[in-house]
């Protein structure tokens, strides 16, 4: 769900995007924090944010950080 707004605050398209990792945090809702693979070599480490359930929002992406690589620790951020 969050890979179109990936895309488009990069300005490009993932053929592959496959989260491999995540931790959570919770918060006044859930941050989760995913590594995924983006192509190649490539990957990248998203933060999205799950609101409470009586509030009904979408997952959103709230924080993203590139050209990372399959062995970097996946942190809060």
């Amino acid at each position: 769900k969050v890979k179109p707004q990936l895309e488009e605050k990069e300005g490009k398209k993932f053929d592959v995007f496959t989260a491999v990792e995540f931790k959570t945090q919770v918060v006044a809702g859930t941050n989760y924090f995913i590594k995924v693979h983006v192509g190649n070599d490539e990957f990248m480490h998203l933060r999205v944010f799950r609101s409470l359930p009586h509030e009904n929002k979408p997952l959103s992406l709230h924080g993203y950080q590139s050209n990372k690589t399959k062995h970097d620790e996946l942190a809060f951020f």
